[in-house]
Protein backbone atom coordinates (compact mmCIF):
# COMPACT_ATOMS: atom_id res chain seq x y z
CA UNK A 1 0.00 0.00 0.00
CA UNK A 2 1.19 3.37 -0.58
CA UNK A 3 -0.14 7.21 -0.39
CA UNK A 4 -0.10 9.04 -3.83
CA UNK A 5 -0.30 13.25 -4.00
CA UNK A 6 -0.96 15.55 -6.64
CA UNK A 7 0.35 19.07 -6.00
CA UNK A 8 -0.42 21.66 -8.76
CA UNK A 9 1.13 23.72 -10.84
CA UNK A 10 1.47 27.16 -9.47
CA UNK A 11 1.98 31.03 -10.94
CA UNK A 12 4.68 33.34 -9.01
CA UNK A 13 4.80 36.78 -8.65
CA UNK A 14 1.09 36.82 -10.51
CA UNK A 15 3.07 39.74 -12.12
CA UNK A 16 2.12 42.69 -9.59
CA UNK A 17 3.79 40.84 -6.48
CA UNK A 18 7.18 39.48 -7.22
CA UNK A 19 8.28 37.79 -5.02
CA UNK A 20 5.05 37.78 -2.94
CA UNK A 21 2.30 36.59 -4.57
CA UNK A 22 1.31 33.42 -5.88
CA UNK A 23 -1.77 31.40 -7.64
CA UNK A 24 -2.37 27.76 -7.51
CA UNK A 25 -3.59 26.83 -10.60
CA UNK A 26 -5.75 23.07 -11.33
CA UNK A 27 -3.39 21.73 -13.70
CA UNK A 28 -0.82 20.70 -15.01
CA UNK A 29 1.06 19.64 -11.98
CA UNK A 30 3.01 16.56 -10.52
CA UNK A 31 2.51 13.69 -8.71
CA UNK A 32 4.58 11.63 -5.92
CA UNK A 33 4.06 8.32 -4.47
CA UNK A 34 5.11 6.96 -1.17
CA UNK A 35 5.26 3.43 0.40
CA UNK A 36 6.67 1.87 3.05
CA UNK A 37 10.04 0.04 2.76
CA UNK A 38 11.58 -2.67 5.02
CA UNK A 39 15.19 -0.98 4.46
CA UNK A 40 15.81 1.98 6.29
CA UNK A 41 16.02 5.33 5.71
CA UNK A 42 14.25 7.53 2.44
CA UNK A 43 15.45 6.41 -1.59
CA UNK A 44 14.02 7.86 -4.50
CA UNK A 45 12.99 4.60 -6.36
CA UNK A 46 11.46 6.08 -9.74
CA UNK A 47 11.09 9.50 -11.41
CA UNK A 48 9.45 9.64 -14.54
CA UNK A 49 8.16 12.24 -17.19
CA UNK A 50 11.89 14.89 -16.40
CA UNK A 51 13.88 13.03 -19.37
CA UNK A 52 16.64 12.27 -17.25
CA UNK A 53 17.56 15.43 -15.96
CA UNK A 54 16.45 15.08 -12.13
CA UNK A 55 18.92 12.91 -9.68
CA UNK A 56 18.13 10.53 -7.39
CA UNK A 57 20.27 11.47 -4.72
CA UNK A 58 17.56 12.47 -1.88
CA UNK A 59 19.92 15.34 -0.61
CA UNK A 60 20.12 16.57 -4.97
CA UNK A 61 16.35 16.27 -5.43
CA UNK A 62 13.78 19.05 -4.53
CA UNK A 63 10.71 16.33 -3.24
CA UNK A 64 13.65 14.53 -1.46
CA UNK A 65 15.15 16.93 0.65
CA UNK A 66 11.58 18.12 1.41
CA UNK A 67 10.79 14.50 2.77
CA UNK A 68 14.18 14.02 5.09
CA UNK A 69 13.38 17.52 6.51
CA UNK A 70 10.27 16.74 7.73
CA UNK A 71 11.93 13.03 8.69
CA UNK A 72 14.52 14.90 10.49
CA UNK A 73 11.64 17.08 12.02
CA UNK A 74 9.91 13.85 13.57
CA UNK A 75 13.00 12.09 14.09
CA UNK A 76 12.51 9.52 11.73
CA UNK A 77 15.61 9.30 9.46
CA UNK A 78 15.17 5.60 10.00
CA UNK A 79 11.97 4.45 8.80
CA UNK A 80 11.73 2.84 5.68
CA UNK A 81 10.19 5.32 2.70
CA UNK A 82 10.53 4.78 -0.97
CA UNK A 83 9.48 7.75 -3.38
CA UNK A 84 8.22 8.21 -6.93
CA UNK A 85 8.02 11.05 -8.62
CA UNK A 86 6.01 11.45 -11.71
CA UNK A 87 6.54 14.74 -13.55
CA UNK A 88 3.34 15.77 -15.47
CA UNK A 89 4.54 19.54 -16.05
CA UNK A 90 7.41 20.45 -17.93
CA UNK A 91 10.80 21.92 -16.14
CA UNK A 92 12.34 24.99 -16.27
CA UNK A 93 8.70 26.07 -17.27
CA UNK A 94 7.79 29.48 -14.91
CA UNK A 95 5.17 27.05 -13.42
CA UNK A 96 6.52 25.95 -9.98
CA UNK A 97 7.47 21.92 -11.20
CA UNK A 98 10.28 21.93 -8.23
CA UNK A 99 7.74 23.58 -5.88
CA UNK A 100 4.97 21.18 -6.62
CA UNK A 101 7.35 17.91 -6.03
CA UNK A 102 8.56 20.04 -2.87
CA UNK A 103 4.38 20.21 -1.80
CA UNK A 104 3.09 16.45 -3.01
CA UNK A 105 6.70 14.96 -1.10
CA UNK A 106 5.51 16.47 2.34
CA UNK A 107 2.28 15.76 2.22
CA UNK A 108 2.14 12.23 0.84
CA UNK A 109 5.15 11.56 3.77
CA UNK A 110 3.05 13.10 6.22
CA UNK A 111 0.24 11.06 5.27
CA UNK A 112 2.00 7.77 5.06
CA UNK A 113 3.31 8.19 8.42
CA UNK A 114 -0.41 9.52 9.67
CA UNK A 115 1.61 12.87 11.44
CA UNK A 116 -1.52 14.58 12.13
CA UNK A 117 0.33 17.68 10.64
CA UNK A 118 -1.78 20.66 8.85
CA UNK A 119 -0.25 21.69 5.36
CA UNK A 120 0.90 24.75 6.93
CA UNK A 121 2.99 22.60 9.53
CA UNK A 122 4.21 20.96 6.62
CA UNK A 123 5.17 24.44 4.44
CA UNK A 124 8.55 25.07 6.00
CA UNK A 125 9.47 21.43 4.80
CA UNK A 126 8.50 21.80 1.12
CA UNK A 127 10.37 25.27 1.08
CA UNK A 128 13.32 23.82 2.46
CA UNK A 129 13.29 21.49 -0.73
CA UNK A 130 11.96 23.95 -3.18
CA UNK A 131 15.49 25.86 -2.29
CA UNK A 132 17.58 23.03 -3.87
CA UNK A 133 16.08 24.56 -7.24
CA UNK A 134 15.98 27.71 -7.05
CA UNK A 135 18.58 28.84 -4.57
CA UNK A 136 16.82 30.94 -2.24
CA UNK A 137 14.08 30.20 0.84
CA UNK A 138 10.97 31.50 -0.97
CA UNK A 139 7.16 30.61 -0.69
CA UNK A 140 5.72 32.03 -3.48
CA UNK A 141 5.48 28.98 -5.52
CA UNK A 142 5.18 26.20 -2.88
CA UNK A 143 2.92 27.84 -0.32
CA UNK A 144 -0.07 27.93 -3.14
CA UNK A 145 0.61 24.69 -4.28
CA UNK A 146 0.62 22.87 -1.18
CA UNK A 147 -2.45 25.36 0.71
CA UNK A 148 -3.80 26.14 -3.13
CA UNK A 149 -6.00 29.76 -3.94
CA UNK A 150 -4.34 33.30 -3.99
CA UNK A 151 -1.76 33.80 -1.74
CA UNK A 152 0.19 36.56 -0.23
CA UNK A 153 3.51 35.63 0.99
CA UNK A 154 4.31 38.66 4.09
CA UNK A 155 7.36 36.98 5.37
CA UNK A 156 10.00 34.24 4.34
CA UNK A 157 11.91 34.55 7.46
CA UNK A 158 9.81 33.81 9.84
CA UNK A 159 6.86 32.50 7.08
CA UNK A 160 4.09 34.61 7.60
CA UNK A 161 1.56 33.20 4.86
CA UNK A 162 -1.98 34.34 4.16
CA UNK A 163 -4.75 33.08 1.54
CA UNK A 164 -6.41 36.19 -0.46
CA UNK A 165 -10.30 35.49 -1.64
CA UNK A 166 -10.17 34.30 -5.35
CA UNK A 167 -13.17 35.68 -6.88
CA UNK A 168 -15.82 33.70 -8.68
CA UNK A 169 -15.28 33.23 -12.21
CA UNK A 170 -11.64 34.34 -12.09
CA UNK A 171 -10.07 32.02 -15.01
CA UNK A 172 -6.28 31.89 -16.14
CA UNK A 173 -4.81 30.88 -19.79
CA UNK A 174 -1.24 30.62 -18.98
CA UNK A 175 1.05 29.76 -22.07
CA UNK A 176 4.27 27.91 -22.25
CA UNK A 177 6.02 28.24 -24.89
CA UNK A 178 9.31 25.83 -25.94
CA UNK A 179 11.73 28.19 -25.12
CA UNK A 180 14.21 28.13 -22.08
CA UNK A 181 14.83 30.73 -19.53
CA UNK A 182 17.07 30.03 -16.35
CA UNK A 183 15.56 30.94 -13.17
CA UNK A 184 19.38 32.22 -12.26
CA UNK A 185 19.43 34.27 -15.59
CA UNK A 186 16.17 35.95 -15.12
CA UNK A 187 17.29 36.86 -11.65
CA UNK A 188 20.47 38.31 -12.72
CA UNK A 189 19.18 40.96 -15.19
CA UNK A 190 17.14 42.46 -11.97
CA UNK A 191 18.32 45.99 -11.15
CA UNK A 192 18.53 46.03 -7.47
CA UNK A 193 17.62 49.83 -7.65
CA UNK A 194 14.22 50.71 -8.31
CA UNK A 195 13.20 54.06 -8.82
CA UNK A 196 10.69 55.98 -6.32
CA UNK A 197 7.81 56.67 -9.21
CA UNK A 198 7.73 52.85 -9.98
CA UNK A 199 7.95 51.38 -6.59
CA UNK A 200 4.84 54.15 -5.43
CA UNK A 201 3.24 52.58 -8.48
CA UNK A 202 4.20 49.14 -7.44
CA UNK A 203 2.95 49.31 -4.37
CA UNK A 204 -0.02 50.92 -5.30
CA UNK A 205 -1.17 48.40 -7.93
CA UNK A 206 -0.46 45.62 -5.12
CA UNK A 207 -2.65 46.92 -2.76
CA UNK A 208 -5.42 47.46 -5.20
CA UNK A 209 -4.82 43.81 -6.36
CA UNK A 210 -5.19 42.09 -3.12
CA UNK A 211 -8.56 44.84 -2.49
CA UNK A 212 -9.94 43.71 -5.75
CA UNK A 213 -9.74 40.05 -4.73
CA UNK A 214 -11.36 40.56 -1.39
CA UNK A 215 -14.23 42.62 -3.13
CA UNK A 216 -14.31 40.54 -6.21
CA UNK A 217 -14.15 43.39 -8.49
CA UNK A 218 -12.61 42.07 -11.45
CA UNK A 219 -12.13 45.84 -12.92
CA UNK A 220 -10.07 46.75 -10.14
CA UNK A 221 -7.90 43.18 -10.18
CA UNK A 222 -7.58 44.06 -13.78
CA UNK A 223 -6.29 47.71 -13.12
CA UNK A 224 -3.73 46.79 -10.60
CA UNK A 225 -2.41 43.86 -12.72
CA UNK A 226 0.60 46.20 -13.73
CA UNK A 227 4.27 45.08 -13.62
CA UNK A 228 6.40 48.05 -13.79
CA UNK A 229 9.42 46.79 -11.74
CA UNK A 230 10.22 43.41 -13.04
CA UNK A 231 8.66 42.60 -16.06
CA UNK A 232 9.87 45.64 -18.46
CA UNK A 233 13.36 43.60 -16.85
CA UNK A 234 12.76 40.27 -17.89
CA UNK A 235 10.51 41.00 -21.31
CA UNK A 236 13.59 40.76 -23.95
CA UNK A 237 14.12 36.55 -22.07
CA UNK A 238 10.72 35.72 -23.81
CA UNK A 239 10.76 36.60 -27.72
CA UNK A 240 7.52 38.67 -28.63
CA UNK A 241 6.09 38.84 -25.13
CA UNK A 242 4.69 42.14 -25.74
CA UNK A 243 2.79 40.69 -28.95
CA UNK A 244 1.83 38.15 -26.77
CA UNK A 245 0.66 40.32 -23.72
CA UNK A 246 -0.88 42.55 -26.71
CA UNK A 247 -3.04 39.50 -28.17
CA UNK A 248 -4.09 38.85 -24.59
CA UNK A 249 -5.56 42.40 -23.89
CA UNK A 250 -7.30 42.15 -27.21
CA UNK A 251 -8.98 39.15 -26.35
CA UNK A 252 -10.68 40.53 -23.26
CA UNK A 253 -8.12 39.44 -20.65
CA UNK A 254 -7.91 41.85 -17.17
CA UNK A 255 -4.51 41.66 -17.26
CA UNK A 256 -1.22 39.47 -18.79
CA UNK A 257 2.10 38.96 -17.65
CA UNK A 258 5.22 36.36 -17.17
CA UNK A 259 4.55 33.42 -14.28
CA UNK A 260 7.53 34.02 -12.51
CA UNK A 261 10.56 33.85 -14.06
CA UNK A 262 9.28 32.71 -17.54
CA UNK A 263 9.11 31.74 -20.00
CA UNK A 264 5.52 31.11 -19.45
CA UNK A 265 3.10 34.20 -19.69
CA UNK A 266 -0.23 33.81 -18.04
CA UNK A 267 -3.53 35.78 -18.67
CA UNK A 268 -6.39 36.83 -15.62
CA UNK A 269 -9.83 36.39 -17.35
CA UNK A 270 -13.10 37.08 -15.71
CA UNK A 271 -14.68 33.67 -17.39
CA UNK A 272 -13.93 30.60 -19.19
CA UNK A 273 -14.49 31.87 -23.01
CA UNK A 274 -12.12 35.25 -22.84
CA UNK A 275 -9.77 32.73 -20.90
CA UNK A 276 -9.71 30.46 -24.25
CA UNK A 277 -9.88 33.03 -26.76
CA UNK A 278 -6.47 35.07 -24.67
CA UNK A 279 -4.86 31.30 -24.83
CA UNK A 280 -5.36 30.85 -28.55
CA UNK A 281 -4.08 34.72 -29.01
CA UNK A 282 -0.98 34.85 -27.21
CA UNK A 283 -0.43 31.15 -29.13
CA UNK A 284 -0.78 32.54 -32.07
CA UNK A 285 1.56 35.46 -31.18
CA UNK A 286 4.21 32.95 -30.70
CA UNK A 287 3.71 31.18 -33.67
CA UNK A 288 4.20 34.19 -35.74
CA UNK A 289 7.97 34.32 -34.03
CA UNK A 290 8.08 30.49 -34.25
CA UNK A 291 7.82 29.48 -31.17
CA UNK A 292 5.66 26.25 -30.62
CA UNK A 293 3.44 26.42 -26.90
CA UNK A 294 1.08 24.78 -24.89
CA UNK A 295 -1.86 26.36 -23.46
CA UNK A 296 -3.01 25.63 -19.73
CA UNK A 297 -6.68 27.34 -18.52
CA UNK A 298 -7.47 26.62 -15.08
CA UNK A 299 -9.81 28.00 -12.66
CA UNK A 300 -7.92 28.97 -9.46
CA UNK A 301 -7.56 25.72 -7.51
CA UNK A 302 -8.78 26.24 -3.82
CA UNK A 303 -7.44 22.76 -2.91
CA UNK A 304 -3.92 23.07 -3.36
CA UNK A 305 -1.80 19.51 -2.60
CA UNK A 306 -4.25 16.87 -2.49
CA UNK A 307 -4.49 12.58 -2.01
CA UNK A 308 -5.52 11.15 -4.78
Amino acid sequence: MGIKVFAPASIGNVGVGFDVLGLALERPGDEVIVRKSTAPGLRITKITGHGGKLPYAVEKNTAGVAALRLLEHLGATDAGIELEIHKKMPLGSGLGSSAASAAAAVLAVSELLRTGMSKRDLLPFACLGEQVASGGFHADNVAPSLLGGIVLVCSNDPLDVHRLHAPGGLYVAVVYPHIQVLTREARAVLSPHVPLPNHVRQSACLAGFVVGCFTSDLDLIGRCLQDVVIEPQRAHLIPGFYDVKAAALEAGALGCSISGAGPSVFALCSNSLIAENAGTGMQEAFRQHSIASDLYLSKVNPEGAVVC
